[in-house]
């Protein structure tokens, strides 16, 4: 049986805090112990950027491709909500797959990034197009994840689809 919409975003909110505390640790590390850490962001906006990628989304990225794997099986969160990621033959997700279906997965949250730091050094000067486009990039995934969840017959998102992943239910296997 495959895991519907509200099973997946429990197990997501529930990593979730597991990231937010990690997000802690890194702030109070960049507050009280090396405050130089803070410099990081307030160079270069690819300075800004890739600091952001390196102590936030490599590491929550990582997290989830070891978990989602064949490594560690599932996630904290699913494994609290008894679900789990397989591929078309109903195996555990090898660490290739779960990296692309990682990344593409965390495609807006990235994107997401980086438009805030092109908004923050831009100030008050005029968006190109691109941003326009990157912006609306970010909505449309986001809506096209939840919706395909909500209501493909499989509760596929639009990144499981693509890669043949499924998000199924461990009680009833």
């Amino acid at each position: 049986m495959y895991a519907g919409f509200w099973s997946r975003l429990r197990a997501f909110a529930i990593d979730y805090v597991l990231i937010f505390t990690y997000m802690g640790v890194v702030f109070l590390f960049s507050v009280f112990i090396m405050p130089s850490v803070q410099e990081w962001f307030q160079g270069s906006r690819i300075t800004a950027q890739l600091s952001g990628f390196m102590l936030i989304t490599l590491p929550v990225s990582l997290y989830f491709i070891v978990a989602d794997s064949k490594i560690g099986k599932q996630s904290f969160g699913k494994r609290q909500m008894h679900i789990k990621v397989v591929n078309d033959n109903n195996q555990l997700l090898s660490i290739g797959q779960a990296t692309v279906r990682t990344l593409i997965k965390f495609l807006p949250w990235e994107l997401s990034h980086y438009m805030a730091y092109r908004m923050i050094y831009l100030g008050d000067a005029d968006l190109h197009q691109l941003d326009y486009w990157i912006g609306g990039m970010i909505y449309v995934l986001i809506f096209l994840y939840v919706f395909m969840v909500v209501f493909t017959k499989n509760k596929q998102s639009f990144y499981d689809r693509l890669l043949k992943t499924y998000v199924v239910n461990t009680r009833f296997s």
